[in-house]
Formats: C-alpha cells, structure tokens, sequence
C-alpha cells in the first residue's frame, strides 16, 4: 500500500469514528418563531369604563351588544398566538410570498398604505385593504366592504381561496399547515391535538384578529376625565375640543353630525347595515354591497362604515382608497357629497338634497386635529400583534 493510500484510508476511517461518536441533535420545532415561554395575554380586554357604559343621549356610546365574538369561539391566549403565526405565516399562498398581514400591516392600523394591494402574482386587490382594528365591535356581525361574509370566522378564510391574493385551495392550505413542523405543538395547545382543519384555522385567525383592540389613545385618557363625550376633554388642546364638538354636533346645531354613522366608544357604526356616504353620484364598476345582495336595491353604492380608531395611520381612505389625507376626507363631508340615489339619509338635508356643512378652514384643521387624538401608537407597536417569524 502507498503511503498516499495508507493516508487517505486513515483519515477516512477517523472521520467515521468521528460520525459515530456524533451524539444525535434535536430540533426546536418552534425555533422559526419568536414567541414567549409564556403565552401574552390576548383573553383579557381590560376596557375603560367609558366603553362600557353609555353616556346618556340619543345614540350609544357603549360597545355593549355590539360585540360579535361567537359563544363558540372565545379568544384564548394559545388560540390567538396560533392565530398570529398563521395570519403573518406566507407559506400558507400558492407562491409563498404574501400572507394575510401583507396586505393588513401592524403600522398602518393593520390596512395597507397603497390603494390596492399586492396580491400573491403580482394582481392587485379589487379594494383597498379593510382596517382590523376594533373588528370584533359591529352590530351586523358582517365582514368585508360589501359585507358579503357572515362571520369574521367565514372571512379569514376567504383571502386564501382568492385567486389573486393567496391563490389556494382550502384543502392546499390545510396540507401547508400540516407541511410545518411549528404547527403540532399550536395546535395541541390551541385545541388539545395536533389535528389541523380549515374551522380550527379560522376559529385561531378570528381570535387573533378580535384581539385587536385599541382604547389607549389621547382620546381615551380625555374621555377618562369627563362623565361623557360631550364636555371638554382636559388633556385636549382648544382647537382639538373644537373638532371633537364638531363630530358629535348634528347638522342643524353647526356641527357634521360624524357621531351618528361612527357612534360609540369604537367608532364604529351602530346602524342597522351598510351606508352610502355620497362618493359618487352614480355606482357603476363597483356596486357595494347590492353586490352581495343582489335583491336588495337600497344596497347599490353602499359599503361597510369601518372603525375612526388611528384612522391617522390608515390612509389612503374609503374602499377604494381615493382620498390620500384626512384633509381630503374631511372636505368630501364639507363640501363633496353627491346625490346618490342610496345617499344616506344621515347625510342628505330637509329637502333631501346632499348635506353642505360649510365649514370654515379653522373648523376643518380642527376636526382634523381630533381625528388625530384617536391614535392608539400601542396597537401599531406592541409585539404580542407583530411578526413572529424569526426570518
């Protein structure tokens, strides 16, 4: 034998004495994810009181009965931590590139800073990306503009089925939920085994996207200090008081009665169904919700009234994204509204024409102002709601 030979037949047999005595690794299966030992606490909604009971006056302020949380499905704090790792988790589209906080990003009020959004390929979003911010306060229980979803479980469900947003088929999804090692351990802890269904993937989506709750602004730690809306907040400079007593006045006594379609403490709408707010005179590629209810004529032009809270971070505005600023959302109220023949009765005058507020430009800064003390910076930064893929 060589000595080349002899050589390379030692090294060879030192390296497989070295495999051998490799003792065996383990891998995390949770190692992809940044979570906490301890679950965050999503169960608990510690509301102010001012959300909870009503101020007195003709319209509510509480969000009691307004609440569309399933008995069926409460949020855990193991569901809702299931529920964030599917909701920011792109392996769950036809391409991998997009996941539902894709187009429902944590710093922009969970909306999307572009019109439209960019779906899986490269397609756009017939409308402009929905806050999810106090979702689980609506009336109808409805979900989308056009309201076409009967529950918040049956809408998370539905952007993965979309060909241009995720592009998949239940069936793919729930085969990609089961492709990852991090899903058994949620889905014990979620539910008590690993098994893993479209329902529980909804159940887990809906009790995240309820948690999402913002009541920690300048507005709220006002309104603390008062026994309701109406008075001057303390905290609150002369010029945003202005604007909030410009919200909640009516028409007739100088104000843009803004109060009665984004009513309670959520400002969300307390109105029995969808509203037309006088974009356009006339509905013609996008009909609204007659869309989803076809039988129903009054529904042509009208669209679901989303939640004011950080309405700062959730430009651009309306269902399809027209107005790039408050200022401009503001002067459509002002002076801008057309009449539809579904206009909102809210917004129409005696005579039934569109409403003119007529509003000087100090009074229209100063609503703008209010609007702004309806940041909650909490929701836009806490962890317990961002990312938790470690890359």
């Amino acid at each position: 034998m060589s000595k080349t030979t002899f050589a390379l037949a030692t090294l060879l047999a030192l390296s497989f004495i070295a495999c051998q005595k490799e003792e065996p690794t383990t891998t995390d299966p949770l190692s992809d994810l940044n979570l906490p030992e301890t679950p965050y606490d999503y169960a608990t909604l510690a509301l102010p009181a001012h959300f909870q009971n009503n101020a007195g006056g003709p319209l509510p302020t509480s969000v009691n009965g307004i609440d569309n949380t399933p008995a069926g499905n409460p949020i855990t704090n193991t569901g809702a931590t299931l529920g964030r790792v599917l909701f920011y988790d792109k392996k769950l589209s036809a391409n991998g590139k997009v996941s539902c906080a894709s187009c429902h990003k944590q710093e922009f009020g969970f909306s999307d800073p572009d019109k439209l959004s960019k779906g899986f390929d490269g397609g756009f979003t017939r409308r402009h990306s929905m806050t999810l911010i106090n979702a689980r306060f609506y009336q109808r229980g409805r979900f989308f503009w056009d309201e076409r979803a009967a529950t918040l479980e049956e809408q998370v469900l539905m952007p993965f089925q979309d060909p241009v947003e995720m592009g998949m088929t239940l069936d793919q999804v729930v085969a990609a939920v089961e492709a990852q090692t991090y899903y058994p351990t949620l889905f014990k802890d979620a539910f008590g085994d690993e098994t893993v269904t479209s329902d529980r993937i909804a159940d887990a989506l809906a009790q995240f996207v309820r948690s999402i709750v913002s009541y920690r602004s300048k507005y709220d730690t006002g309104r603390a200090m008062v026994n309701g809306p109406g008075p001057n907040f303390p905290n609150f400079t002369a010029e945003e008081n202005l604007g909030k007593q410009l919200f909640i006045l009516p028409v007739p006594n100088g104000g843009g009665a803004c109060f009665g379609c984004h009513t309670t403490e959520a400002f969300v709408s307390a109105n029995p169904g969808p509203q037309n707010n006088g974009l356009d005179a006339t509905s013609t590629t996008d009909l609204g919700a007659f869309e989803a209810f076809p039988g129903i004529p009054i529904f042509e032009g009208r669209f679901k009234t989303s939640s004011l809270r950080n309405i700062a971070l959730t430009a651009p505005y309306m269902h399809d994204g027209r107005f790039a600023t408050l200022e401009e959302v503001v002067e459509h109220y002002n002076s801008g509204i057309q009449a539809h023949p579904t206009l909102s009765a809210a917004l129409t005058d005696a005579n039934g024409d569109p409403v003119r507020l007529n509003f000087t430009d100090a009074q229209k800064k100063a609503l703008v102002a209010f609007l702004l003390t309806l940041t909650d910076e909490t929701v836009a930064t806490e962890e317990k709601w961002g990312n938790p893929f470690v890359k």
